[in-house]
């Protein structure tokens, strides 16, 4: 009769305990999923491609067509100071800072509002629960684009420009008082935008609405808060994003200026500072707080 021998189990081994601090996702996989959804639609950054060239040739269009101005300046008005040029204020034209804010700002608010409309943010959030992770990387890779495409417009608008009117002996070195800093204040009002954007299309949820609200707060906004009369609605008005690029971008050797009570120029980089914040914070609330 034969005999089984039954050997004892090896006792289990406990599970290595994961690490509490281990993120399950990480932050670059965070980034590179947004990266897919942003190429997957070729509108989105065609978009904001093309209003940075259309940008950069309206700068140098404007200060083209001045050239003829500068070679024949206007007659001296009686009681007025002679004709001066000013090759900051016509290089980094209002009109382009304009047309930037608006691509930057649409760009922002289709990466939110987008993901709403469609149902993708119920497959986002499913993969990915930690929402402000996914929101962090929103506003990195589109703050990052966004400030890029802002310095390729501000740089070669002024120094394209300044290339011009070097042949007038009007031209400016970056290295000019307020030069520096009206490049970079004229870049950074883009990814500023881009987050108000982000905002604007996290608090609707939809398109016509968010792009709506996004052109009356930049431009028609402004218009209810102009002139020296009042100086509280004066005040509001200059610190509205677009003001804040407009008083950084004013040449201090020139005559140009914002009327009385004009910010300084500390008051203006705090201020646009401030609303790129304050996107970012109410973005991330809603997103938190609101159901999918």
């Amino acid at each position: 009769m034969s005999t089984v021998t039954v050997q004892p189990a090896a006792p289990l081994q406990p599970a290595a305990p994961l690490h509490p601090e281990a993120p399950l996702h990480r932050f670059t996989d965070l980034l590179a999923a947004e990266w897919i959804k942003l190429r997957s639609l070729r509108s989105t950054y065609w978009v904001l491609a093309l209003a940075s060239l259309v940008a950069i040739a309206v700068n140098i269009n404007a200060v083209h067509t001045d050239l003829t101005y500068i070679d024949h300046p206007p007659a001296r008005m009686p009681g007025m100071p002679p004709y001066r040029y000013d090759p900051l204020y016509h290089g980094l034209g209002s009109i382009s800072s304009a047309l930037m804010a608006v691509a930057a700002g649409s760009l922002g608010a289709i990466t939110v509002f987008g993901e709403y409309t469609t149902g993708l943010i119920r497959t986002t959030f499913a993969a990915v629960p930690d929402r402000r992770g996914v929101i962090g990387a929103k506003v990195l890779l589109i703050g990052g684009i966004t400030a890029l495409a802002g310095a390729v417009v501000s740089v070669v608008s002024f120094f394209a420009t300044n290339a011009m009117l070097a042949s007038r002996h009007v031209g400016l070195s970056i290295t000019d008082d307020g030069c520096l800093r009206a490049v970079l204040g004229y870049a950074a009002i883009v990814p500023v935008c881009a987050l108000i954007g982000m905002a604007l299309g996290a608090l609707l949820r939809h398109a016509t609405a968010s792009i709506v609200s996004l052109v009356m707060l930049l431009f028609i906004l402004p218009m209810m808060f102009g002139g020296d009369r009042y100086r509280w609605l004066k005040e509001i008005g200059t610190h509205l994003p677009l003001a804040t690029v407009q008083r950084l971008a004013i040449n201090p050797n020139s005559t140009t200026t914002m009327g009385k009570y004009a910010p300084s120029v500390l008051d203006s980089w705090i201020t646009m500072g401030v609303w790129g914040v304050a996107a970012v914070a109410v973005t991330v609330v809603l997103v938190r707080r609101q159901d999918v």
